[in-house]
């Protein structure tokens, strides 16, 4: 019996090393006119605010200020890697090559492995054991973003920066 649990694992991790080495690639340090908010509200009511060492609190993402029922989109090209309960809430993450986005408490309607593009419809905002919800309320919307490990700021990707060019004398 363990034999066969050996096998199952090694096959199943086999299957979502493809699913994500499949996954298209984005430079997540450059913003993509591709990327979208998650949400149809743009109102950002808690920060990013990154942690000055990695087991320290912070908070690693952005909330979106929404209720419950909100529709929830995509915010690029991607690969779902996982869709469901996580800590009592749901929870979606979609891998876009290089930058792993998570979306929460959200009750998904996209499956691990579907394709995805920008702007489509990955669930709703549902109440979920979270920062954002209370038992009967949810507020917003926890957009979190994840490269090489690290976490980074989402808006980044979807907001355009100013960037100043040298003069060409």
């Amino acid at each position: 019996m363990g034999y066969l649990k050996q096998i199952f694992s090694l096959t199943f991790s086999f299957i979502v090393l493809i699913t994500i080495a499949s996954a298209p690639k984005v430079n997540a340090l450059e913003p993509n006119p591709n990327w979208t908010y998650p949400i149809e509200n743009k109102k950002v009511v808690r920060p990013y605010e990154p942690p000055l060492q990695n087991w320290l609190a912070g908070h690693r993402g952005i909330d979106f200020a929404a209720p419950v029922n909100t529709e929830v989109h995509s915010v690029g090209f991607g690969t779902v890697i996982y869709a469901g309960p996580l800590a009592s809430k749901g929870v979606v993450v979609i891998n876009h090559g290089l930058v792993r986005t998570t979306y929460e408490p959200v009750k998904a309607v996209v499956s691990i492995g579907d394709e995805v593009k920008p702007g489509q419809l990955i669930g709703t905002l549902e109440i979920g054991e979270s920062h954002c919800s209370t038992q009967t309320e949810v507020f917003c919307l926890h957009l979190g973003a994840i490269r090489d490990g690290k976490y980074l700021n989402p808006l980044l990707l979807i907001k355009p920066r100013v960037r100043l060019l040298p003069l060409n004398n």
